[in-house]
């Protein structure tokens, strides 16, 4: 992508209601508006974030024996009151009707719209079990929207439904997606940790939550400094008895007195929710009378698993974990482009013609590669390279005269200088 020929509209200005760094930065440098309280606009970088991390989801979950499909956003209102969570989700649902006065909701979350598909055809244990998953649009009524991407009301999700003949075999499948999910976060090259939890309007017995660690989240999580043992500090009576009174800064001054059953130290962490796996048992399918025949040719209700990620929200969670004062730091798996060449001045035909080369064979070796021949001046240019997070910039520049040029590496600030004819290879090596 050329730069000049690029839609990227960055600016200096911090939206006046951004407090996150995330926010700020992905406004800033031009992934996405906003259109309402909770609403945003992906523009094209965000675009290709939103997109590479949805392909990571979907590959590691069609890995997994997953199927997908994709349910209607707009869901009638029957299928709720059926279920008897009607009430539950409260305000956070929007309700609305059609010009027949037929009362309808914006998808929350799609359990009972799920349970409507599969009824009636899945018949037989032998068609069991079976995993289907959509990555769709959700809508909530959030009371107060706030931290971008973060806590909006529109927002992209994959939410997965499982049915099962047997608990044992949903509490398998309830394993495998914790393992498939931990992949997911993985690729994505973030620092996270798998905690019990609170399965809450949902349901079931049983539920875990993936939380990315970064000090802007809004949940207090419990860790051991020597096992994968975490849980929600609202999941913790003793703990939450005697610290829920506590900021999340003065509960770092605290110890926690209790030790983990490894004997491992446990501590306080902040953590931003990135995914919700339950163990449904047979809530729904009781609800909304959705059967099997078993073994012995007798109807049973569906055992069941749900999972969730917040897609959209895990391009904002990058950031928090993935930034300095400049900008953003993506991580390899999630940067719109891979390497920005820069070409210093464009006045000088030297530096155009060697970008103009580096480009075209970074592009025809399937480097995902931005130029900047933008008729801007260097400090320009770099700041923009900085505020968007390129992994690597070429700089193009000055020492060209003497054979040379320089990478910059936007994780560590280091500048390198390569010579001209070796660049290429350079590059290909780091990436």
């Amino acid at each position: 992508m050329r730069r000049s020929k690029a839609f990227i509209p960055t600016t200096k200005e911090v939206p006046s209601d951004a407090s996150l760094p995330s926010h700020q930065f992905l406004v800033r440098g031009g992934f996405i508006n906003q259109q309402g309280a909770g609403l945003y606009n992906y523009m094209p970088l965000g675009k290709i974030v939103l997109d590479k991390i949805r392909a990571i989801v979907k590959e590691e979950l069609d890995k997994s024996g997953c199927i997908e499909v994709q349910l209607s956003f707009v869901t009638p209102m029957a299928l709720w009151d059926r279920s008897g969570r009607a009430d539950d989700m409260g305000k956070e649902m929007l309700r609305i009707q059609d010009r027949h006065q037929n009362s309808f909701v914006l998808s929350p979350t799609n359990e009972e719209a799920m349970v409507e598909l599969v009824k009636n055809r899945v018949n037989s244990y032998k068609d069991l079990p079976l995993n289907l998953y959509q990555i769709n649009t959700k809508f909530r009524d959030e009371a107060r929207p706030r931290y971008g991407l973060l806590r909006g009301r529109e927002f992209l999700m994959k939410d997965g439904y499982s049915f099962h003949a047997s608990t044992e075999d949903m509490i398998r499948e309830f394993g495998l997606m914790e393992q498939t999910y931990k992949n997911i976060f993985t690729r994505l090259g973030l620092d996270f940790r798998v905690v019990q939890a609170d399965s809450g309007a949902i349901g079931g017995s049983g539920s875990k939550e993936f939380h990315v660690l970064a000090d802007s989240g809004e949940d207090t999580i419990v860790i051991c400094d020597s096992c994968a043992y975490g849980a929600n500090i609202e999941t913790i009576d003793s703990i939450d008895d005697e610290y829920n009174e506590f900021t999340y800064e003065e509960l770092q001054t605290k110890n926690i007195e209790e030790k983990c059953s490894c004997g491992g130290v446990l501590s306080f962490k902040k953590g931003i929710e990135v995914g919700h796996i339950f163990q449904l048992g047979t809530k729904y399918s009781t609800a909304l009378e959705a059967n099997f025949n078993d073994e012995n040719g007798k109807p049973r209700p569906f055992e069941m698993a749900t999972f969730g990620i917040g897609v959209s929200r895990l391009i904002a969670s990058v950031i928090e974990q993935n930034h300095d004062e400049n900008g953003c730091i993506w991580t390899k798996s999630t940067a719109p482009y891979m390497v920005n060449v820069m070409v210093s001045n464009i006045k000088e035909a030297p530096q155009v013609e060697l970008g103009e080369e580096l480009y075209s064979r970074l592009v025809e070796s399937g480097v995902e590669t931005m130029i900047d021949d933008r008729k801007e001046r260097f400090g320009f240019k770099m700041k923009d390279a900085e505020l968007i997070g390129f992994p690597f910039t070429v700089i193009i520049g000055k020492e060209l005269a003497n054979g040379l040029v320089q990478i910059y590496d936007r994780k560590t600030k280091e500048k390198t200088s390569v010579n001209k004819d070796e660049v290429f290879d350079k590059i290909m090596e780091l990436i």
